[in-house]
């Protein structure tokens, strides 16, 4: 009997080892999972861990970023997005822990209420979401702002010498932030989870300008004129067509005036010609060469006004239509531009024409408030000279022996320019406007090499060996005069078809250089 009792407890013992710890991680699986009656929106989280019902409710955001959000802007005109365009996330995702938890914490008492609460009434969790305000901003500038109708100032037109006041129209914008506060408390709280749509907030953008404050224009600020009488054809077509694009211009007091977003783009579509402009220390044909004859013109007129000079650059190499400093370059490839603002209390309208005998001119109207016994004036002082000492001189087999093209030297300046005024005719003050360097420039020639001659060929390359221009002219005149029937040789002794030079074996200088792009419109 004592056996069998031992024997059972035995079995017994054996059995504890094996089934206890079995019962204990079922025990441990059932305690991690969530109770019955918890619910994130519409989705029960019952009997889940915790992982799966994150994954469970991931699945679930990720199935409706691809609801369809029409966007209403101005005019009922609809820009359709999705919430994933939105950058739309799950923010709230600290219920899981929490729902996890219902039953699981407190004493044994506050766990069997929390226990029995669930099966009187559920426990419901509410997705909140988030929106990537950046991508919601890019949305609405780069999508919605299209429809905007931007309000139209009133302006300014000058007819017969008199001006004349035209009215200004309201116009309807996008209110960019609050339409951001808007989408995102939308997603936050509101959003129902299917495709919807959604008036952005829609403001008036009211115009300035009233008879009283444009009937404030009436005084000459300031004017300057130069002259174009030696450009040809295209330059003379692209300093009256940059005027053209400035004339007529008003600016209210702030408003910034950019002489490049006048006058660009540089196109033929938009009036511009082949013409020479700097380039790299040369002279080049490119589309509205001749340009900054414009902004120079205006720049100074400017300067007389006493507005306020925002952005300006010299030349690289110096003109000829302004003293040293005086100059104000655009050039497209370099980012040069020259800008000013309205810094006086009233609009202030500017005025630029050509004449017939090619002098173009800029007035600026506005309201004069200086002293009439005040006077401004501008001196170009030259601080140092730097001549050229040397001749560059370049061959070009692809032109017939004798063709020569030349571009003349460029002396280096170092320049200030001084704003000098003076009351009654005694001066009383002298400021330094600007410091200007201009770099010097050596006297180049483009050299036309191609012949079948072999003799001919060395002989040209024997003047052009003497770096001496004017000698590689005399040589290139003699050759052109007997030059045999052309084609391209090359050192090596190659042969290749070439054209026939043109009548007396010269390139007209301004034919020489090859298209570019717009740099300064000298």
């Amino acid at each position: 009997m004592k056996k069998f009792i031992r024997g059972f407890a035995c079995l017994g013992l054996i059995l504890a080892v094996i089934v206890l710890p079995s019962m204990q991680v079922r025990a441990q699986e059932e305690e991690n999972k969530i109770l019955a009656g918890i619910f994130i929106e519409d989705m029960s989280l019952e009997g889940k861990t915790l992982q799966e019902a994150k994954a469970m409710v991931e699945d679930y955001v990720e199935s409706i970023q691809g609801k369809v959000i029409t966007l209403i802007a101005v005019d009922g005109n609809q820009v359709q997005v999705t919430p994933a365009d939105m950058g739309l996330t799950w923010s709230n995702q600290d219920i899981l822990d929490e729902a996890a938890n219902i039953g699981k914490t407190g004493n044994i008492v506050q766990r069997y209420k929390a226990t029995k609460d669930l099966q009187y009434q559920n426990r419901v969790y509410k997705l909140e979401f988030d929106i990537d305000r950046e991508l919601v901003k890019n949305i609405l500038t780069g999508q919605c702002a299209v429809y905007n109708k931007e309000a139209m100032d009133a302006t300014l037109t000058r007819v017969d010498g008199n001006f004349v006041i035209n009215s200004g129209q309201n116009g309807q914008i996008i209110d960019e932030a609050t339409s951001i506060e808007l989408i995102s408390n939308y997603f936050h709280d509101s959003w129902d989870r299917e495709d919807n749509s959604l008036k952005l907030a829609i403001i008036e953008d009211n115009s300035r300008g009233s008879e009283e404050e444009l009937s404030k224009v009436k005084d000459v600020l300031g004017t300057f004129t130069t002259n174009f009488k030696t450009s040809g054809s295209s330059r003379s077509a692209n300093v009256r067509n940059g005027c053209q694009l400035i004339n007529g211009t008003t600016l209210y007091p702030g408003d910034e005036f950019s002489t490049y977003n006048a006058v660009s783009p540089f196109t033929q579509a938009n009036g511009y010609y082949m013409a020479g402009s700097y380039l790299n220390g040369q002279v080049v044909d490119s589309l509205g060469g001749g340009i900054c004859q414009v902004s120079t013109t205006l720049y100074n007129a400017v300067l007389l006004s006493e507005l306020e000079v925002t952005e300006r650059h010299n030349h690289s190499m110096i003109v000829t239509y302004v003293d040293p400093s005086a100059d104000a370059a655009i050039a497209e490839s370099a980012g040069k531009d020259f800008k000013f603002v309205n810094n006086t209390e009233a609009p202030i309208y500017i005025e630029g024409y050509t004449t017939d005998d090619k002098t173009i001119c800029f007035t600026i109207y506005g309201m004069e408030t200086r002293n009439s016994n005040r006077q401004v004036r501008y001196e170009s002082e030259v601080i140092s000279k730097t001549y050229p000492d040397t001749e560059v001189i370049y061959t070009d087999g692809s032109l017939p022996v004798g063709s020569i093209s030349v571009q003349s030297a460029h002396i280096g300046y170092k320049a200030n320019l001084w704003k000098i005024v003076t009351e009654n005719g005694q001066e009383i003050s002298r400021e330094m406007v600007n410091s200007s360097s201009y770099k010097a420039t050596p006297r180049t020639a483009t050299v036309g090499v191609a012949t079948g001659d072999p003799n001919v060929y060395n002989e040209i390359m024997a003047a052009v060996s003497t770096n001496n221009i004017d000698h590689v002219k005399n040589v290139a005149a003699a050759l052109a005069a007997t030059a045999a029937p052309p084609a391209v040789q090359t050192p090596e002794g190659g042969a290749a078809p070439t054209a026939p030079a043109p009548e007396g074996g010269a390139v007209p200088a301004e034919a020489a250089p090859a298209p570019a792009s717009q740099e300064e419109g000298q």
